[in-house]
């Protein structure tokens, strides 16, 4: 084969073989890859449904439905025992974090009050930020303060941390989390009090990778203390 000449134009050349070569492998990657990335963002959420809920016999990811919120959508899924409804586990998000926006499925029964929680996403600090699911499944140290926010009755009184003049015990050192936490809550309870309300449920847009539609039943969930 003949060496080219060591020039601009055959560098070019070079270089775009090169480029459109890299270009086709990363196509081809990203289509092997997609499947699997969709399936497990679905399976994240189908286990944070059996978490955040009381126990149900039917399938919440496939009966899911959309609720707006603040001009903005949330994923409702209702988790019913025979034809009643037990409770809703909501897909909410916060744009107010430390390092941006997070995302948490809370979970209510039907008379409000916060059963459970599963954060989904976060770029929260280490140490600080991101033990928002520990800290708030853990019960508050000082008397009179929150800080496990399951059975909370979110009708009761807008909560806020202290330094903001509420009662709960924020995330030591991350305040802002707390803070962006707490607001994420409150969207997801706004959220279900549309979904109560709500006459006509609005099909969410099907994801790439369907929930499998023989999803096991949360039949041995307890409630939460």
């Amino acid at each position: 084969m003949k060496k080219l000449k060591s020039s601009l134009p055959n560098m070019l050349l070079s270089l775009t073989g090169f480029c459109i070569v890299v270009s086709a492998a990363l196509g081809m990657m990203n289509e092997i890859t997609k499947e699997p990335i969709a399936k497990a963002e679905v399976d994240a959420k189908v286990a944070a449904i059996k978490l955040v809920v009381n126990a149900f016999d039917n399938n919440p990811y496939e009966e899911r439905f959309e609720v707006d919120v603040d001009g903005a959508k949330l994923t409702v899924f209702p988790a019913k025992k025979g034809q009643e409804v037990v409770g809703y586990a909501v897909e909410s998000y916060t744009d107010k974090g430390f390092s941006g926006k997070f995302t948490v499925m809370y979970g209510f029964d039907m008379d409000g009050k916060v059963h459970d929680f599963s954060v989904l996403s976060h770029s929260e600090t280490p140490g600080l930020g991101a033990k928002m699911q520990e800290w708030f499944q853990t019960p508050a140290k000082k008397e009179g303060l929150i800080q496990d926010v399951r059975g909370v009755q979110m009708s009761d009184t807008p909560l806020a941390v202290t330094k903001d003049g509420g009662k709960v015990d924020a995330i030591t050192a991350a305040t802002i989390s707390s803070r962006a936490f707490l607001d994420a809550m409150d969207r997801a309870y706004r959220g279900f009090k549309a979904a109560q309300g709500s006459a006509g449920q609005t099909e969410a847009t099907v994801d790439t990778t369907q929930a499998d539609s023989t999803m096991n039943t949360n039949t041995d969930n307890t409630e939460a203390q």
